[in-house]
């Protein structure tokens, strides 16, 4: 009891000093697009601290799509809903997933961040499952749901390749048997390979481990985040991590893909170039204009920065041991959405079922700030490609997550194209997973 008032109040004490570190002082858009502007640092010794209270959604309220756009559920009641995937016959899994309950920040600020992220939604315990909906009729609402798997720890990434299923943990590659129209996986998942973030790790601070088998299916690429801000807890702790890795599945090997990518979550293959892409979320604390979270493409062997520098060559000088060597060949991201958005979810347009409009580019799941003011984030947001390349500036496909008063109704994740074009995106604070479709015509 006593802990947690005085957690409460060092949480309040936090706030209330934070609210000196000032606003955004860069226009709406500026830190966005192809070429973003980037700002001087800022850093305080009391972070900015902007909190979203997780509210849920009230009855009958819905986002809002973008014009010529439709949004309704296609689930709810769900518990804590992450991650999406869609089964070749068109069924949607949805990984109800938290994490392990282990975030890597010591003491004083370790609590307050805590508390941080419980008021944000995402304290919960993890449901540690996979559930099944399946739309019988066609209508866009799903009528049946089973759990597909359970007894999993933080599961996150999936995969059907063949006939067999991949669950990316937050400590390990498994996998199971799957049979065309199961509603159950038949057995309990084998390990194939461990992860970073085993338990009894001291630090787990990014536990979501995202998944991409090679179009032949001999190989994985998965995401595995930093276990710090700034690699604060020694460089030691980070190895493996802040990357993509390469794995493969026959021999249970992996090694090091790309590196300096702070937290790369959404993974996908650009449908015209076959290039693999990542969504990113960058470092905190150095105020409300840096740094810009990004998607980009993953090269082999490229270096991308962290925690050395940041959006190409620009030096964190809070970093100690200095690493001009790495800084030199730091690779300057594709394109800039925006500073501590948080993108989680990254998805390619795959023909015209959302309309023209949205027939080539990335849907991003923006998850929302919480180190930054005036909020930034919380919606879903399509970058507009041309000839395998982002172009122009992205475009709200949906909003409406937050309130007049700030607090979130929801919170977008992973996103993903259903069988028939639509997008789908899970909202793990409104337990929903919602779905997007072209407007009916007068609509």
């Amino acid at each position: 009891m006593y802990a947690s008032l005085r957690c409460a109040i060092c949480l309040s004490i936090m706030t209330a000093l934070a609210g000196c570190a000032g606003q955004a002082s860069l226009a709406n858009g500026e830190d966005t697009g192809p070429d973003p502007v980037i700002a001087e640092p800022a850093p305080s010794a009391i972070p900015t601290v902007n909190i979203a209270p997780a509210e849920g959604w009230p009855a009958k309220l819905t986002p809002t799509a973008a014009s010529g756009l439709s949004v309704k559920a296609f689930a709810t009641g769900l518990d804590h809903p992450r991650w999406l995937y869609v089964l070749p016959n068109g069924d949607v899994l949805v990984a109800e997933s938290n994490g392990p309950g282990k975030p890597g920040i010591g003491g004083i600020k370790g609590k307050i961040m805590g508390s941080v992220m419980k008021r944000a939604g995402a304290g919960t315990p993890s449901p540690n499952r996979i559930t099944l909906l399946r739309d019988r009729d066609g209508d866009g609402v799903a009528e049946t749901r089973s759990v597909f798997a359970s007894g999993l720890s933080s599961p996150f990434g999936m995969a059907l390749v063949g006939d067999t299923f991949y669950i990316a943990n937050a400590d390990s590659l498994v996998r199971a048997r799957y049979h065309d129209g199961d509603l159950r996986l038949a057995a309990a998942p084998t390990r194939v390979a461990d992860l970073p973030g085993k338990q009894g790790d001291k630090f787990n601070h990014h536990w979501t481990k995202s998944l991409l088998p090679s179009a032949d299916g001999s190989r994985f690429y998965i995401g595995v985040g930093s276990n710090s801000n700034i690699a604060e807890n020694g460089i030691d702790v980070e190895a493996n991590r802040a990357a993509v890795l390469e794995l493969d599945p026959a021999r249970g090997s992996q090694r090091i893909y790309a590196s300096g990518l702070r937290n790369p979550v959404g993974l996908a293959w650009e449908p015209h170039s076959q290039q693999l892409w990542a969504v990113v979320n960058e470092r905190d604390e150095l105020g409300n204009d840096l740094v810009p979270d990004y998607l980009t493409r993953v090269d082999r062997g490229a270096f991308y920065g962290w925690p050395y520098s940041y959006y190409g060559q620009h030096v964190d000088t809070r970093v100690k041991p200095q690493r001009p060597d790495l800084v030199a060949s730091a690779r300057r991201p594709d394109y800039a959405l925006g500073s501590h958005v948080a993108p989680l979810g990254l998805a390619f347009a795959s023909g015209d079922g959302l309309g023209g409009d949205y027939a080539e580019g990335a849907f991003v799941g923006l998850h929302g700030s919480w180190n930054r003011k005036p909020l930034n984030g919380y919606k879903v947001v399509f970058v507009p490609f041309r000839a395998g390349s982002p172009v122009g500036q992205m475009r709200d496909v949906l909003t409406g997550f937050l309130d007049n008063a700030g607090n979130a109704h929801g919170r977008p994740v992973g996103v993903v194209l259903d069988r028939k074009g639509a997008l789908l995106v899970a909202d793990d604070v409104g337990n929903v997973v919602w779905r997007v479709t072209a407007a009916a015509p007068g609509q």
